[in-house]
């Protein structure tokens, strides 16, 4: 096959410059996206959070109830901090001072 005369030695393709090109525009993109999805974490839960959902969950497994004390977040420097006694039981529910039965999630973060 004879090739035209206005038709130069080049073929039909992509160059080099052009897929490093292609490949950093590529990254860049990905790594932008990486650090938006690494903000969209949830943030991580407070010990009293914590504390609330071992003992809820000793309590289902374990099939006895479970007490245990927790000092509410929402004391004030003057005022002495008292500590609640929470009792989960064994089907999940809790009771306690300004806690929700069903859940045993505090009344307040409802």
């Amino acid at each position: 096959m004879k090739r035209g005369k206005g038709e130069g030695g080049r073929g039909k393709g992509t160059t080099l410059i052009e897929l490093v090109v292609a490949l950093a525009v590529l990254g860049l993109i990905l790594g932008i996206s990486g650090l938006a999805l690494a903000s969209l974490r949830a943030p991580r839960e407070s010990e009293r959070v914590r504390e609330l959902r071992r003992a809820r969950a000793e309590a289902i497994r374990a099939g006895t109830p479970v007490r245990t004390a927790v000092s509410p977040d929402t004391a004030t420097n003057d005022a002495p901090r008292t500590r609640h006694s929470i009792l989960f039981l064994p089907d999940g529910r809790a009771i306690g001072p300004g806690v929700d039965p069903l859940t045993g999630a505090p009344r307040a973060a409802r």
